[in-house]
């Protein structure tokens, strides 16, 4: 296993990078597509001890789930990238103003340089190599920082990426947070971070000494509406699936809801149907996933216990009868129930923080204008879902809030749409990668004027006269239209 690098070494090896990045060419297609092609090898061989490692670091995450929602997605996003890269890398042609004629215009797409990768614990082998796929498509040299809360993932990343593409193109930086706090000190070319709001501020604030620029990939409190819809209990079951993926520990799982009064019942009990049938057991069920650790389950009881001082109901789905009658959680294996919270108000931590869990506040409303006033009085969300039968109640939602992406009737498959970029909005992040927005997001678009042998610009040189005035009125008429007069 690669050793693990000291704070000089890390700098060391950014001056190292950087330096490279400064004096050699960039990298060419063939060579781009080596790397990646390499890189999708090492993650197809690690899979299995990429799901053990990230199994004991959660104490209980299913293999399955590491497949669908970490290994696969890399894997097809290196494929992507890998078909259409050529076509990325192209200079891209662009209008020329007909008074430049017959100069023309290109954009080149050039890699920025050294890019700072700083990856989350919930997927921690996703969002440290999705990002990294797109950061070296676009011809940089990386440095990603794991997180420190899944140590065994962390570790394996590190053999995995410096082994596939070598430490000088990909270095794995991994330690506490005196190791994040040295790198934001680094003048990076661009930075990718993923995680809490909190922690986007500090880098964000690192940034700025370097004029660095960033990629937020933040959260937020993800509605989702239930609107006139038939089929209830399909809706509910595409909704505790996306909710109960990874025990909710996913930043656009649906945080909250909004169901229509006629069907908040009905949701109810077919939430809780759906609920029992994904996960008859929860403590020995080696498929539903623990909390990371110690202090977010703390958290999250935390929130239930506010809740319920403050009135809220709280309803946990326990189908075999394993946790202590009114709790909501075991400490034995960090699991927590999938539990619905009525009653609730906003005053309530739970309505107010990012859940991050199998919690899911359930609140009941007359309108669509009234739930659409709801979501627009909050801040905008990293994801909204709306579920309806009638697709131009559907266009209205989404036309009328804002959100980083949505999906309607599902949840969290706009994140699976590669071709799509990713990304949030203000609060909930800012920048976007995945597909092409990816490569974009870590290339320089180097706007370029060819100018030829013969130029009207000619004509307008200095001591102006009556040619320029003549000139000048040809081109104001072009660009004014009837306001020239």
């Amino acid at each position: 296993m690669t050793a693990d690098l000291t704070l000089d070494d890390i700098e060391r090896r950014f001056r190292q990078m950087q330096a490279a990045s400064r004096s050699m060419p960039a990298w060419s297609k063939a060579e781009r597509l080596d790397l990646l092609g390499r890189l999708r090898k090492a993650i197809v061989q690690s899979r299995e001890p990429l799901a053990d490692a990230i199994s004991a670091d959660f104490g209980t995450r299913a293999r399955e789930e590491t497949l669908m929602g970490e290994i696969i997605p890399s894997c097809t996003l290196i494929q992507q990238t890998m078909k259409h890269l050529g076509r990325w890398m192209a200079p891209e042609r662009r209008p020329t103003a007909s008074t430049f004629w017959p100069g023309s215009s290109r954009i080149h797409y050039q890699p920025k340089g050294v890019v700072l990768i700083v990856a989350p614990w919930n997927y921690p082998a996703q969002l440290a190599l999705a990002p990294l796929a797109a950061a070296v498509a676009a011809g940089n040299r990386v440095i990603v920082k794991p997180s420190e809360f899944t140590p065994r993932t962390s570790a394996l990343l590190k053999t995995l990426i410096e082994g596939a593409l070598g430490p000088d193109v990909a270095t794995v930086a991994t330690g506490g947070p005196d190791v994040a706090a040295a790198l934001s000190e680094l003048p990076f070319d661009h930075i990718l971070f993923t995680g809490s709001s909190a922690v986007g501020y500090k880098v964000m604030a690192a940034a700025a000494k370097h004029l660095t620029p960033v990629t937020l990939e933040l959260g937020g409190k993800s509605p989702t509406i239930v609107h006139d819809v038939k089929d209830i209990s399909g809706a509910a079951e595409k909704i505790a699936r996306g909710k109960l993926l990874n025990a909710g520990q996913t930043c656009i799982a649906p945080d909250y809801m909004l169901v229509q009064k006629r069907h908040f019942e009905s949701f109810l009990g077919a939430y809780t149907a759906a609920a029992r049938k994904f996960y008859p057991s929860l403590v020995g069920n080696p498929q539903y996933t623990a909390i990371i650790n110690g202090r977010h389950y703390d958290r999250l009881t935390g929130l239930l216990d506010d809740a319920r001082n403050k009135g809220a109901t709280i309803t946990p789905i326990d189908p075999a009868g394993e946790l202590p009658p009114g709790t909501a959680g075991s400490a034995n294996g960090r699991k927590i129930a999938p539990t619905l919270v009525t009653n609730v108000r906003d005053d309530m931590a739970i309505m107010q923080e990012e859940i991050f869990g199998p919690l899911l506040p359930v609140l009941a409303y007359d309108t669509l204008d009234e739930a659409i006033a709801h979501v627009n009085a909050r801040p905008r969300p990293l994801a909204l879902y709306y579920f309806g039968d009638d697709t131009r109640q559907a266009e209205d939602v989404l036309a009328r809030t804002t959100s980083g992406g949505a999906t309607v009737n599902d949840t969290l498959l706009h994140f699976a749409q590669e071709a799509m970029p990713f990304g949030g909005i203000g609060p909930s992040g800012m920048g976007a990668y995945h597909g092409r927005e990816g490569f974009l997001t870590f290339s320089h678009a180097k706007s370029t004027f060819y100018q030829s042998r013969f130029s009207l610009l000619g004509l307008v040189n200095p001591p102006y006269g009556g040619t320029f005035a003549r000139v000048m009125k040809m081109a104001l008429k072009r660009a004014a239209g009837r306001d020239a007069a």
